[in-house]
This record gives C-alpha cells, sequence and structure tokens, in this order.
C-alpha cells in the first residue's frame, strides 16, 4: 500500500438517509503504524449481545467523542466479519474489510481527521454477517468489529464495551436466483432504525457491546483467532454512476429527465407499475433508490446481465418479449422521507427491472442511480490502428478485466465471483499492460500461496469457504509467479514463493507413473478447458477433463506440467536452487519424450489427447509446442495442422490464450488479428463485455476471453521483457493484415510508446523508451539496439 494516496472520495449519500451531492478530495488512506503490526492490540473485538455470532445478522454500532477541537490527523485501523462500512458524523467513509482469510485478515487504515469536528464526533459502523448465505468467496469466524487507534491519541475510539451496538431486525436474506455472490436483500422499512449512523441519533435504549479477544496480528498471540494483516492493495474505486435508458413502461409514465436526477416519479395508491432500465453496458455497482412516503408498497429490484426468452440469451441489446431473471432485493418503504435503499453488497447489472406495488399511500420516486465499484485501476496502456473496430475489442475487454478485478480478481461478477488461478494468470497480464499496477497480481500470488494444503498443491481458487482443487491450476501458478519475475524487480518476493513451488512440482512428480513416463491417475478436478466434448458431469469431477485427465496417461495434463517445469527450472536457478533444477531437467527430459514416444501419431502429423489416441485436440498440441514436446523444426507445421483442421476437439476463449502463444512461437503472430472473429462474433451479439464461452453461455462477463486487450499491446505491438525483471525491453511488433499501430505499455520507470506503420517490407516509425531502459528492435532476422528516449524506426 502507498504510504499516502489522495483519492477523489464523492459523497454520493448516506445509507437510508437524504442523498448528499457534494465531492472533495480527502486525505483517506493511511499508513499503519509499525507498533500495531508487531503487537497485541489493546482494542478488542465486539459483538452484539444475546444472538448467534454465526448465523445471518446485520448491525450497527456507534461510539461518540468530543473532541476540544477539529484534529490535524486521526488515524485509525478498521475490520469486521464479514464486511463493515464506516460512516463518520454521517459520512460514508470506507468499506470493507479487503478478502483474505482467517490466517491474513486484513484491516483497513484510515485518515478521519477530514470528517471530524470540533465537539461531539460519531463513529458508526454497519457490519453484516450472511452466515450460511454467504459469498463462496468470504471466509469467516464469527459476527465481530475492530477499531484501533493508531497511536495512543486516537485509542478513545478503540472498540470496547463502551460501543453501543444494535441488532437490525429490517433485514432478511432474499434468496431468489441465488448464486455464489451470495444472497440478497429484503428490507421493511419499518423496522429499520433511520438516522442510525448521524450525530445526533439517540441511541440511548442500545445495548452496550459485547467484548472477546483483544486484536492479534501474526507473532502477537499464543493462540489465534483473526490474525490481522494491513490492507496490501488501495481502497477501492466509488463513483457515482447514471442509468441511462428506460427500454420498457407498464402503468407509470418514466420521463428522460428521471434517470438524470432532475424529476421525480410518483405513483398512486393500489396500483402495480413496472419499468426496465438498461444500463446499456454491463458494470458491477452499488445500485441507490430513494423514495418519499408509499407506506407499505414493495419495490422489488431485479438484476440481470441480459434478458432472456425461452431460457436462451440471444442478441443482448433485444429486450422486446424477454424476461428479466436474475438476483432480486426487496425493500418496503415505511412511508418516510428520502429513504434510500442500498444494497449490503455491489450488484452486477446491465438491465434493472424495477417492479412496485404501492397501498394505500401514493410512492414518491425521487431518484435512481448505481455507484461504480472495482479495483482503482486507471487506463495507463493504449492501443490503436487503421483498423477502428479494434477500438471496440480493446473498450470491452478492459471493460471486462475491470469487472473482474476487486478485492481479488473475480472469474466472472455475476455469479461466482471468486479467484480462480486459471483465470488470474491471464488478468494480472492485462493489468500489468494497461494500468501497470502490480498490488493486484501480488495479493493474488500470495492467496494461492497461502492455501496450499498438506498435498503440496494449491487451492484452484481462493480465497473460498468451500475447498477445491484443479491440479493444473497450480502449475499456472508457477507460471504466474515466473510472470511476475519477469515484470517486476521483487526478488525477494519471488524467492518466498520457491518453497511453494517445490512442493507443487514435487506433488505432480510423485504422480508419474513408472510404466508409461507420463503422468498416472491423478485425483480432484483436472479442468483443462470447457472444450464441448468434455462436458461436466454431475457425479464426477470431469467437467472440462480431457481423456486420461482423471485416469491416467493424459498427454495434455503431462505438457502442461513439461511446460510449467521450463519457467520453473529458470526460477530454481537463479534462486539458490541449481541442483534441484538439473534434477527437474531430467524429469522435463523425460516427460516429453515419453509423452512424444506413446501419444505422437505419424499419419495424422499430430499428438494424440492421452496413450489410447482416444481423441485429438488443439490443446494438446498447443502444449506440445509451448513445452517443446515436439522437436523445434516440425513446430510449425504443427501449428498449421492444429490451427486448420476443424476435426480437432477446438480451445473455447480461455484456452486460445494458449494458443496465440503458441502461435508466436512458431513465428505466426501476423496471423492474430485475423483470428479475433470470435470476439467480433461476441460484439455482434450485443455483447458488452466478453463472454465465459461462446454461446450458449452461462457467465457474459469473464477476464479470461479479455486476453486481447493483453495481446494487442505483447503480440501487436510486440512489447515484452527482454530479460527478467522488466530490465530491458524487446519491441517485435506483428501488424499482419494492418497498416498502422500505435501502443503505449506502462512500465515501472514510465510509459514504453510504439508508433509504426508499413513500408514496404519495412516498418517506419518511433519507439519511445523511459528514461535508463534499453532494449531492442526485432524484425524478423533485424534486430536493433534501443537506447533510452526517442528511438526513430526507418
Amino acid at each position: 500500500m502507498k504510504k499516502l494516496q489522495y483519492l477523489l472520495f464523492i459523497i454520493s449519500g448516506i445509507l437510508f438517509s437524504p442523498l448528499i451531492s457534494a465531492a472533495e478530495e480527502v486525505l483517506l488512506e493511511a499508513t499503519p503504524s509499525s507498533y500495531l503490526s508487531k503487537n497485541r492490540w489493546s482494542a478488542r473485538w465486539i459483538t452484539c449481545p444475546e444472538v448467534s455470532v454465526y448465523d445471518y445478522g446485520v448491525y450497527h454500532f456507534r461510539k461518540s467523542v468530543e473532541l476540544e477541537e477539529k484534529p490535524e490527523s486521526f488515524v485509525i485501523n478498521i475490520s469486521a466479519d464479514n464486511r463493515y462500512r464506516l460512516f463518520v458524523n454521517g459520512t460514508p467513509v470506507c468499506f470493507g474489510p479487503a478478502r483474505g482469510d482467517i490466517s491474513h485478515w486484513y484491516y483497513e487504515t484510515v485518515e478521519l481527521a477530514p470528517f471530524f469536528k470540533e465537539g461531539k464526533n460519531t463513529l458508526a459502523v454497519e457490519v453484516w454477517n450472511f452466515g450460511e448465505y454467504k459469498p463462496g468467496a468470504q471466509m469467516s469466524l464469527r459476527t465481530g468489529l475492530i477499531v484501533q487507534g493508531n497511536s495512543p491519541r486516537e485509542e478513545l475510539v478503540n472498540t470496547d464495551d463502551s460501543w453501543k451496538v444494535i441488532k437490525n431486525k429490517a433485514y432478511s436474506p432474499s434468496l431468489e436466483y441465488r448464486a455464489d455472490v451470495g444472497c440478497c436483500d429484503i428490507v421493511l422499512g419499518n423496522l429499520y432504525p433511520w438516522g442510525w449512523q448521524d450525530v445526533n441519533y439517540d441511541d440511548k435504549n442500545w445495548s452496550r457491546a459485547r467484548m472477546m479477544e483483544s486484536g492479534e496480528p501474526y507473532g502477537t498471540g499464543v493462540f489465534y483467532h483473526w490474525v490481522l494483516a494491513p490492507r496490501d492493495i488501495p481502497l477501492m474505486e466509488e463513483k457515482k454512476l447514471r442509468m441511462k435508458r428506460i427500454r420498457r413502461v407498464e402503468g407509470v409514465s418514466v420521463p428522460e429527465s428521471f434517470l438524470e436526477g432532475e424529476s421525480s416519479i410518483k405513483i398512486e395508491a393500489n396500483k402495480k407499475v413496472s419499468f426496465l432500465i438498461d444500463q446499456t453496458y454491463l458494470t458491477t455497482a452499488y445500485p441507490e433508490i430513494t423514495v418519499s412516503e408509499g407506506k407499505g408498497s414493495q419495490i422489488r429490484l431485479i438484476y440481470g446481465e441480459t434478458l432472456y426468452k425461452d431460457g436462451n440469451k440471444g442478441n443482448r441489446n433485444e429486450v422486446e418479449g424477454k424476461t428479466a431473471v436474475g438476483l432480486t432485493d426487496y425493500f418496503y418503504p415505511d412511508g418516510g422521507n428520502l429513504r434510500l435503499f442500498r444494497p449490503l453488497w455491489l450488484r452486477t447489472y446491465r438491465y434493472i427491472q424495477v417492479d412496485i406495488e404501492t397501498k394505500d399511500e401514493p410512492l414518491v420516486l425521487q431518484d435512481i442511480y448505481g455507484m461504480y465499484t472495482g479495483y482503482p485501476f486507471v487506463e495507463n496502456g493504449s492501443f490503436g490502428s487503421n483498423d477502428i473496430s479494434l477500438n471496440k475489442i480493446w473498450d470491452v475487454g478492459w471493460r471486462t478485466a475491470r469487472l473482474c478485478a476487486h478485492e481479488t480478481y473475480f472469474d466472472c461478477p455475476y455469479y461466482e465471483q471468486l479467484q480462480y488461478l486459471g483465470d488470474t494468470r491471464i488478468q494480472a497480464l492485462i493489468s500489468l499492460y494497461v494500468d501497470g499496477d502490480d498490488r493486484l497480481m501480488r495479493k493474488a500470488i500470495k492467496m494461492f500461496d497461502y492455501s496450499r494444503t498438506y498435498e503440496g498443491l494449491t487451492a484452484s481458487r481462493y480465497p473460498g469457504n468451500t475447498p477445491q482443487y484443479i491440479p493444473p491450476f497450480s502449475l499456472y501458478w508457477i507460471n504466474m509467479v515466473h510472470d511476475y519475475w519477469m515484470y517486476r524487480d521483487d526478488n525477494e518476493f519471488v524467492r518466498s514463493c520457491i518453497p511453494g513451488i517445490k512442493s507443487v512440482l514435487e506433488w505432480f512428480i510423485s504422480k508419474i507413473d513408472d510404466k508409461s513416463g507420463m503422468l498416472g491417475a491423478l485425483p480432484h478436478w483436472n479442468f483443462v478447458d470447457w472444450a464441448k466434448e468434455w462436458p461436466w458431469n454431475d457425479w464426477k469431477p470431469v467437467g472440462g477433463v480431457p481423456p486420461g485427465g482423471r485416469t491416467g496417461g493424459s498427454a495434455i495434463v503431462s505438457l502442461q506440467l513439461a511446460y510449467t517445469l521450463k519457467d520453473a527450472i529458470e526460477l530454481l536457478s537463479v534462486f539458490g536452487e541449481r541442483n534441484l533444477a538439473e534434477k527437474y531437467k531430467a524429469v522435463y527430459t523425460n516427460l516429453c519424450d515419453n509423452v512424444y514416444e506413446k501419444c505422437w501419431d505419424h499419419n495424422r502429423g499430430l499428438l494424440a489427447d492421452d496413450l489410447n489416441h482416444t481423441s485429438y485436440s488443439q490443446h494438446v498440441n498447443i502444449m506440445a509446442i509451448l513445452s517443446d514436446a515436439v522437436p523445434i523444426d516440425m513446430q510449425t507445421d504443427l501449428f498449421d495442422k492444429l490451427n486448420m483442421e476443424s476435426d480437432l476437439i477446438q480451445s473455447t476463449f480461455y484456452y486460445k490464450f494458449y494458443l496465440f502463444r503458441a502461435m508466436k512461437k512458431v513465428g505466426k503472430a501476423d496471423l492474430y488479428i485475423t483470428m479475433l472473429k470470435p470476439w467480433y462474433d461476441m460484439l455482434d451479439m450485443g455483447l458488452t463485455t466478453f463472454a465465459e464461452n461462446p454461446e450458449p453461455t452461462r457467465s457474459d462477463c469473464h477476464a479470461w476471453s479479455a486476453s486481447p486487450v493483453y495481446d494487442l499491446l505483447a503480440t501487436v505491438c510486440g512489447v515484452e521483457p527482454a530479460e527478467p525483471n522488466f530490465r530491458s525491453i524487446k519491441v517485435e511488433p506483428h501488424l499482419g493484415v494492418l497498416e498502422t499501430i500505435s501502443g503505449k505499455v506502462p512500465h515501472p520507470k514510465g510509459i514504453i510508446s510504439v508508433n509504426l506503420k508499413k513500408k514496404r517490407n519495412k516498418y517506419v516509425g518511433s519507439i519511445i523508451l523511459p528514461q535508463n531502459v534499453r532494449g531492442k528492435y526485432i524484425l524478423g532476422s533485424e534486430i536493433r539496439q534501443l537506447k533510452p528516449g526517442n528511438n526513430i524506426i526507418d
């Protein structure tokens, strides 16, 4: 975390209180005390008395203090289980904690001085525990809150039994269309303690908080509950997002000015109305709806990536004859003025259907909008060309990547919000190439390292409250560590991953069958890709699993191990494990030799998927090229076959990332632009993010399908590290059918800029490198040295 980071903090509205439409820049993130990272905290975890600390519940905590003057600085450290949202004097300040696990329970360090004033000041914290309905990515011990002053001066707000607490009985879980993202909300306005976060709210009837154990960072306790760790990523972005269009209306007139926040809508008593809002693109946000009057009314909000007809999605832009189906919130107003409903957790939507039924009192809709949220990535990288259609590929790909990056990377924002390793490796590279911020990538590497079991494997997805293991994903973790080493000068961090790399490799090597010399039977879910020929089976973990993936003799998984061993051998050689690297070289050679000997089909000139030559796929031949299991002088012909023979099992969007790596390796990268048809097909279907799979697809937003954003810069512009730590770069462009390209890639020392156009058989233009960064320009057999600054290519 940066020591200090200025954030544009939008005061957008207080939960369940009148909207405040002001904006100010505040110094929000601060540095945690080094003392608190090494010693037990004086603050205690607190909870609500006389309730189950394990079950579903929403709680409000308050603490008021008197200050003689407005402080210049007032820093606290705060965390909760499951989640919290902090208010100071009625103003929302931050939410968290950043997702981790019980042994790495994150806390935020926040500067509160801008929100304080002379006299009475109130800290108010909403804490919720979704209990059995919590998201699949949410780890939990029990309901709790902790606030610790960063220095003795600030300890007057430490959590103890002087804090007040109440259980909010207005909340219950909405389980319609429930997914791994957790439950939605049902809120009864007549039971809600309106204004609870304001300074002058009367909390005399609230209970004193029940104290639990003291806060304990790693190394400070005899035994642990939550092991507190400072947040290692920035706070999430949050900004107002106006909704765009009304696509369908029943029973009410909705003027365009309503969505613009410039007018209200009155719905008469005893009436049913419905209207469909189209954001026009998918987003992740906290929707907020403000209402007045309407006692006893029901407001239902249905969120959808798209609409359905007969169970099918079809073109995402079409609404005629289609139905909204999806996650659903319910709000029942109490008749008060300017009541604001905001869900506890973010929602993913393009479409929101608003269904309202009034009772004996009219209801006034004052406003509706979203508060966009996500990891605060900035679009520092860019790509342009003479083909303007690629601009849409870039924009949609970057939106896809952004919606799948929050406190962890997400596989998809609508259904799961789980950080899967196979997805994360690709997402991290996109982050490096477009923003340059490596903190979320580093956190992901650490989280998967924390997830390793006694067997030595990482979890396939983490954090997560239900263990799942996909052995091939553990191999991608090693590749991801190697990626980080190539792009960042952070050798001590990479060194810390070496024990985990060894444990993963030893697990795989122990599974090599002595007779075949290939991987034998492998437990768990050996997912490779969602090829339609490898369908899901509810009774076995076989969805996406190729022949031999579980029973043994899989050429694909065996060669993925060989592919990963190449990266592992390089890391081990550099980080003091040369003898082990030599051992793994022998394992690598034997794997490649045995797969080639037993699975190569001389008649077809292809590798079969397994020992029994059950089937043939692009996948195994991609890995044959990437692992060099097939002799280098045969790899170009092999790529041509796997790319042209349509009877092979085809790679989906996910595995095409590796198809393009193989294409680049054999010198065919000029084909790249012509291979983007599947992405253009998605655009033609009205998708505003790239989907998990070809139609029919479950998820409309899956960051592994955003890989063109990476390849437009790494393959077309050709910008890659020439040596570890990004000490120098290489630029090897592949314009293919394009005439001109321009690209920017963030580097730790500045921006790399590439501007080229075709001139006969050469490229002309310029390449600009940051200061103190050198590189080389490669075009075929031509290699030219690049110096810092502007390099003219002619």
